[in-house]
């Protein structure tokens, strides 16, 4: 998880990663923000995140977009 809060800080660093859970609905990350966050993601954890996957549930918190890199972990 610390590897992911890693790559959200920098772009926002006034933003609680940990603790936020409206990082879509609160339109905290705009789509340039999704774009970066999946290119350094996949790079990070050798996952491709699919466009099945890009949905605001999976990017609403960093809870949830960590639980989809380890589902997409698991099916390697």
């Amino acid at each position: 998880m610390e590897d992911l809060l890693n790559i959200l800080r920098p772009l926002h660093p006034h933003v609680d990663f940990e603790n936020c859970d409206t990082l879509i609905t609160g339109r905290i990350l705009d789509s340039f923000d999704i774009v970066s966050i999946i290119s350094e993601v996949e790079a990070e954890f050798g996952v491709v995140i699919g466009a099945e996957n890009i949905t605001p549930d999976n990017f609403n918190s960093a809870k949830a977009l960590y639980a989809l890199i380890c589902r997409l972990e698991d099916e390697d």
